[in-house]
């Protein structure tokens, strides 16, 4: 047993854990990867808040997830087969939630000067529920049932409803469940009306003035901040947000405009979601280190903690075995099961032996997925080595509607096509293919510009596999030490650097490890890797800094 396991068995033992049964944590997300299927999340912040969900559940921890229901999901390029056949909640597993007479629950919300409903669809695993808000019921108008169409979708008015929906019908969800959260945490900005909701109930059960239910609802809140970029902070006109709630605002009975200062951005006319969030939380978490250094000098008015981001194990281990001598034939395993699918989707039929190198990400310009191909010839001059061949294999998506992306997945394309043989581009990225991908490689490139991605959890995942790095110094990368492990690529100089380590260091090694695969520095490279991860970032780990750190504080103030 291990001292995760030790912990959270003796947690249970506690009067903490007690209240927590009757006052359980209300986690609030935009998008959650359960699963490859449900069409509820678009990348790392779905598959993280999917893993945090399957952590709490396995640990019989008191959560309840809030969400929305997406009918047609993230508006990906390119667009699979099977992504284009969208099914039914019912047919995904998800179960429509219905009141004491057998009817569906209905959420009503104002947004402008109309009432909108959302039926609700219940997940399910272990102990943990998440709810998926859906307007798409026959109460409202063509127009509003469509509203959660498409996460992410680019009309901001479309946003704004989202977000409406998500954290004030969200909280009005668990008053009807009768659920009565100790700890509201805000997982990234867009589910951060909650708190409106919030100071609502306060004011009509405390009978208090606006300031004063700011001042308790802000209390029970935590926000986790997930990106540094601009494009990842959601931001809207004043007079958008404000036509919007002013139906909300009159029954709050305050001036809108009281509502808007609250996340106002200084000497502009525009209302951050992220900056809302930080004025009514009481704690705020980066989830890296090097995270919270830079979120501390963008915001500097207010303290900032950090979780580091870790994966759930049972999910994404693939290797399940700690023996030295089963190690290697279980990941060669993996690879070739990962090889049979790059057969099947691009013709390809690779060797086992041969190096195979990835990079799966979502294709956006701050992860650079051109690094490793920006100097073709110098690629070939490695890859094409008759003793030492190396093979790369790209996945990954970019949404419909950003020319930015689709620019970059167009050039990565036309390159691939050059280098036929030498790379390929599996279709269809989804959580199964990651996992495939994270388990079949055997170097796992990670090429974002330092201090631009928060954290990066795709490299913990194939780490736990095995799947050595080759990654810049950003996110949980700063974090740890890799001699022994992987490479660390040079920021400045990143084609450069990723081909001189790839040429000079790891091909050498790799091929070197052949010859005697059980007793090798590639073996005790992969078992270091693994080591790492299952003792430094499994979720089991950030679930417990999540309570130390971020919720015992604020269901110790209630209970006293």
């Amino acid at each position: 047993m291990n001292n995760q396991d030790d912990w959270f068995k003796e947690f249970e033992k506690t009067s903490e854990y007690s209240f927590l049964r009757k006052r359980p944590i209300a986690y609030f997300c935009t998008e959650y990867g359960l699963s490859s299927q449900l069409p509820a999340y678009a990348g790392g912040l779905g598959v993280l808040s999917g893993d945090f969900i399957k952590e709490a559940g396995c640990r019989n921890f008191p959560l309840v997830g809030v969400g929305l229901y997406y009918h047609e999901g993230y508006a990906r390029r390119p667009l699979s087969q099977e992504e284009k056949e969208k099914a039914t909640p019912a047919k995904l597993g998800l179960t429509l939630v219905i009141n004491q007479k057998k009817e569906p629950i209905l959420v009503s919300l104002p947004i402008y000067d109309r009432t909108v409903y959302a039926q609700v669809w219940q997940w399910r695993e272990d102990s943990v529920s998440v709810y998926f808000l859906d307007p798409n019921v026959s109460q409202n108008s063509p127009a509003d049932r469509q509203i959660t169409d498409q996460l992410y979708t680019t009309n901001k008015e479309t946003r704004l409803e989202q977000e409406m929906i998500l954290g004030i019908g969200g909280l009005r969800l668990l008053n009807i469940l009768g659920v009565k959260p100790s700890v509201f945490h805000i997982n990234e900005g867009h589910s951060a009306f909650l708190v409106l909701e919030l100071i609502k109930q306060l004011m009509e059960c405390s009978k208090i003035d606006f300031v004063q239910a700011c001042r308790l609802a802000r209390q029970q809140v935590v926000f986790t901040n997930h990106t540094l970029l601009p494009a990842g902070r959601e931001v809207f006109s004043n007079d958008l947000v404000a036509t919007m709630l002013n139906a909300y605002a009159e029954s709050l009975k305050v001036p809108v405009s009281e509502i808007i200062s609250l996340g106002l951005i200084k000497d502009s006319s525009l209302f951050s979601m992220t900056l809302f969030s930080l004025q009514l939380s009481t704690k705020m978490n980066a989830v890296s280190a090097l995270h919270a250094k830079e979120a501390a000098k963008i915001w500097t008015n207010h303290p900032i903690e950090w979780v580091t981001n870790g994966v759930f194990i049972p999910r994404w281990d693939r290797i399940q075995t700690e023996n030295k001598n089963l190690f290697w034939s279980k990941h060669q395993e993996n690879k070739r099961e990962l090889l049979k699918v790059i057969k099947e989707k691009t013709g390809e039929n690779w060797n086992e032996n041969h190096l195979l190198v990835g990079w799966a990400k979502r294709i956006v310009p701050y992860k650079r997925p051109l690094a490793i191909l920006e100097n073709i010839e110098g690629l070939k001059k490695i890859a094409q080595n008759s003793e030492r061949p190396l093979k790369l294999v790209f996945a990954g998506l970019c949404h419909a509607e950003d020319p930015e992306s689709d620019s970059l997945f167009e050039k990565m394309q036309g390159i691939i096509r050059d280098l036929k043989g030498l790379a390929v581009y599996l279709p269809g990225y989804n959580i199964e293919l990651a996992q495939l991908l994270t388990a079949g490689c055997d170097i796992w490139l990670n090429t974002p510009v330092v201090k631009s991605e928060a954290c990066g959890t795709s490299g913990m995942k194939a780490a736990l596999n095995g799947v050595l790095p080759v990654s810049t110094k950003d996110g949980w990368i700063d974090e740890v030490e890799l001699f022994g492990v992987g490479w660390i690529a040079d920021d400045a100089n990143i084609n450069q650097s990723l081909l001189t380590i790839l040429g000079e260091q790891v091909t050498p090694m790799y091929y070197e490890h052949l010859k005697n695969p059980l007793d090798s520095d590639w073996l005790k490279h992969m078992q270091n890797s693994r080591e790492m991860i299952l003792n430094q970032f499994g979720m089991a780990r950030v679930l417990r800094e999540y309570i130390e750190k971020m919720y015992q504080p604020i269901f110790e103030a209630l209970k006293n």
